[in-house]
């Protein structure tokens, strides 16, 4: 698959041009509404998992300063222009209910017993974190035929590629420090890696179908079943290039080291998706 590069249009995230929404293009994709919704749960409740980063980075002023000014109000605009996007186009969708439903589940899990030993570990796993959103939004955009989703895909894309960099950067500052090893580095990024495929993104999707269903139904084959088929539909679109060079970037491995493992790294890049 070729990848390219998403270029946001000339509005921003804080001036949406709702009202010119293509709304039957957008409501003939069926996939997009499960996808955006539970998209946009996970990113506003960034606010609960960015006050538990913010517990951990406690001395460090100018992590916590980035992490509450600026990461977390960034997160939570992207949950909010999603929900409004949701919200022109579905009407019909109770996002409030679902949402509360959500968010129940979630803050059961999000803990700050769950994040990484060390700092420069954690930082290890925001960065892996931050790849899988930027590369889950590029393919977004170029899923998504309706003009304002992909637009607001690619907008979100470019926050997330900037936030993987202030996070990669602060485990640089922290690497000088505790310099962590390799395969400490590497065990960070497997286990959020496997984690990938039984987090957030999965907590939402489900609370988003039953929802949705009209009989509230808890079909766990039927939601199964929807899962695969939208991982099928992303896949299409999926940067694999992309991702496994972000992934790879905390390892500082020779370029030989790196052509070697490249099977390998598609496999965990497609994992993360």
């Amino acid at each position: 698959m070729q990848e390219h590069t998403i270029s946001p249009p000339f509005w921003n995230l804080d001036q949406v041009p709702f009202a010119t929404i293509d709304l039957a293009q957008a409501r003939a994709q069926e996939d997009l509404f499960y996808l955006t919704a539970a998209a946009s749960f996970v990113e506003i409740a960034t606010d609960l998992y960015a006050d538990n980063l913010i517990q951990y980075f406690s001395g460090s002023d100018d992590v916590v300063d980035w992490l509450q000014n600026t990461w977390k109000n960034e997160e939570v605009r992207h949950g909010r222009v999603l929900r409004e996007y949701v919200r022109h186009v579905w009407p019909e969708f109770d996002w409030e209910h679902a949402y509360a439903d959500f968010f129940a589940d979630y803050s059961r899990r999000c803990t700050v017993d769950a994040l990484e030993s060390t700092r420069s570990l954690e930082m290890v796993a925001r960065c892996v974190v931050e790849t899988g959103t930027a590369t889950f939004y590029q393919a977004l955009a170029t899923q998504a035929s309706e003009p304002i989703l992909s637009g607001i895909a690619a907008h979100i894309r470019a926050d997330e590629i900037n936030h993987y960099k202030h996070f990669y950067g602060y485990f640089g500052m922290y690497s000088a420090s505790e310099s962590p090893r390799r395969l400490q580095i590497l065990g960070a990024l497997k286990r959020r890696v496997l984690e990938a495929r039984n987090d957030d993104a999965d907590c939402a999707l489900w609370h988003v179908f039953i929802a949705s269903q009209t009989q509230k139904s808890t079909d766990k084959a039927a939601f199964r079943a929807l899962r695969a088929r939208l991982r099928e539909q992303t896949r299409q679109h999926y940067p694999v290039a992309m991702t496994a060079k972000m992934l790879l970037k905390p390892l500082h491995l020779p370029g030989a080291v790196t052509r070697l493992i490249h099977p390998s790294l598609t496999w965990i890049a497609r994992r993360l998706m």
